[in-house]
């Protein structure tokens, strides 16, 4: 015999929807710690504009014979985490939060460090490890999310394929470069 699943019937989804909608797409069936979410959320953030900025950096930086595809692929890479961060700063939002863009505390806040490499192989390896940063970092929080807030936990899904692909084509380069 098939279990029924239990469904909140019509006359009750329709009085809660009136109730907090102040709280707009928080409703009372969110189940994870919104503010813990918010944290993790804004800490997300920062990595990405660190990501953005270091990347940015990298692209003006590289030089030497391989140096304009590789600064190619890191406009690339930080067009996408802005991309990221952007997609980031609305979920806070529509959590109710604030997306805290505070210059003076992003790298404390930030999961990967900005650190400017000198030569090709440096700027590379860099973001290659502020990218296995963001990878481990997404995982964590795509585990703890689960079903709690299935909306936030799919958006960190993308962002983490992406960041995959980001330390994949970073590998490739440095590859590249021993050859």
């Amino acid at each position: 015999m098939a279990s029924q699943a239990a469904f909140t019937d019509i006359k009750t989804l329709r009085s809660d929807a009136r109730k907090n909608t102040e709280n707009g797409a928080v409703t009372a069936g969110y189940g994870a710690d919104r503010q813990l979410v918010l944290k993790l959320l804004n800490e997300a953030l920062a990595t990405e504009i660190i990501c953005v900025l270091r990347y940015r950096c990298h692209y003006f930086m590289a030089k030497g014979i391989h140096g304009k595809v590789v600064a190619s692929e890191f406009l690339l890479h930080s067009n996408q985490e802005q991309a990221h961060a952007d997609l980031l700063a609305e979920r806070i939002v529509q959590l109710g939060g604030e997306p805290d863009l505070s210059p003076d505390s992003l790298t404390d806040r930030s999961h990967a460090e900005f650190v400017v490499g000198h030569t090709l192989l440096e700027m590379i390896r860099e973001d290659l490890v502020a990218e296995r940063i963001a990878i481990d970092s997404y995982r964590e929080m795509i585990q703890y999310l689960a079903d709690l807030d299935p909306t936030t936990s799919h958006m960190l899904k993308g962002i983490l394929a992406v960041e995959e692909q980001h330390a994949e084509e970073l590998a490739d380069l440095m590859e590249g470069l021993h050859a």
